[in-house]
């Protein structure tokens, strides 16, 4: 296994976007940290979590208020990683790091690790985004064929069908994987630390936690054919929701996907790669873009993980006119729908015989 760095081009791309997005940001301060619409948010997001779940275990009595009730505590538990996960763990809340870390943290609460996605996500995925070889991201499980370096099986032919399905397994994926990796030591070909106590103590105590609330809680009320019904519907929609939300912005037809050269160089600039990789999507929807946090904006967060994202919006003409002068695409799902459209497409292209 080859470990040497994987190197970009150099170029001026990256030098004239950051200097005309940080001259739009200067009269309103750096990044837009601590910025009160953020812990509204997060404040209205945890209480809606908390209120279904509370709903859902301890006051439904019919099948039809516990369906209602386990779908909007996964939308709630998706809009959390989503909102505060993701913020947190890029640092884009505050300019206090245990508020971010905190925010991070959240991400125990669905079963993942906030430590092995720090590697996972912001170190290989958003330094690598889209790179055959690289980027942990695309290697979703033999089942599934999203990118042209991948192995071609006869099952893929109809991955655009079933896809849809596997798609919510995640936050059970997030649980098993996430116990090998740390093991192992790795994510991918990145390696990471895994000797500091707290880190370890936090890793064990989130994967005790969700068994907790999941599945011990409810039993003290419910059968247990009735409490894996419902709480495999919950996870099954958090999963759902971050799945896609990740695949449309990455894997349609106008992102790039391309493996490694076996130079390991890159023949893009880094900025260059961000933007060709990423596709934005449903960028006048201010509802989707309020419950993703930003995440419809894919390439202005790729360019600038660590602004906040209420700045998106703001950036994203600013990004499209560097783009044009430099010659960059950059492309854009004008709706919700046309991103899906776009991701069938894709997994349809990539599973059609080689």
């Amino acid at each position: 296994m080859d470990d040497s760095p994987v190197k970009f081009s150099p170029g001026s791309f990256q030098a004239a976007l950051r200097r005309r997005v940080e001259h739009h940001l200067a009269p309103t301060g750096a990044g837009g940290f601590d910025d009160p619409r953020l812990y509204a948010k997060a404040v209205l997001i945890l209480g809606w979590f908390v209120v279904s779940y509370v709903l859902l275990v301890f006051v439904a009595t019919s099948w039809t208020a516990a369906l209602l009730l386990s779908l909007s505590l996964g939308f709630a538990g998706a809009g959390i990683g989503f909102n505060l996960m993701h913020d947190g763990s890029h640092g884009a809340c505050s300019r206090h790091p245990w508020i971010n870390r905190a925010m991070a943290l959240s991400l125990e609460l669905l079963g993942g690790s906030s430590y092995i996605w720090k590697w996972k996500h912001n170190v290989v995925h958003h330094t690598y985004p889209n790179l055959g070889g690289v980027d942990d991201d695309l290697e979703i499980g033999p089942w599934v064929r999203i990118a042209p370096h991948q192995p071609q099986r006869a099952i893929h032919r109809y991955q655009q069908f079933y896809m849809w399905m596997l798609f919510g397994l995640l936050p059970f994926k997030w649980y098993l994987l996430d116990i090998r990796n740390y093991r192992r030591g790795h994510v991918g070909r990145q390696r990471f630390p895994k000797d500091d106590k707290t880190e370890r103590a936090v890793f064990v105590a989130g994967k005790i936690l969700l068994p907790v609330w999941a599945l011990v809680i409810p039993l003290t009320r419910h059968s247990p054919l009735i409490v894996l019904l419902f709480t495999f519907t919950s996870l099954f929609t958090i999963g759902f929701v971050l799945s896609v939300t990740f695949l449309l912005a990455h894997c349609v037809e106008d992102a790039q996907c391309a493996s490694l050269p076996e130079s390991r160089r890159v023949a893009s600039e880094w900025a260059v790669h961000q933007v060709e990789t990423a596709v934005d999507f449903a960028p006048r929807n201010s509802l989707l873009s309020w419950y993703l946090g930003g995440l419809n904006f894919q390439i202005e967060h790729h360019l600038f993980p660590h602004l906040s994202h209420v700045h998106y919006p703001k950036i994203a003409p600013i990004v499209r006119e560097v783009c044009n002068e430099f010659g960059v695409r950059y492309s854009v799902s004008p709706t919700f729908g046309s991103a899906i459209s776009a991701h069938f497409r894709w997994l349809r292209l990539m599973g059609r015989p080689v």
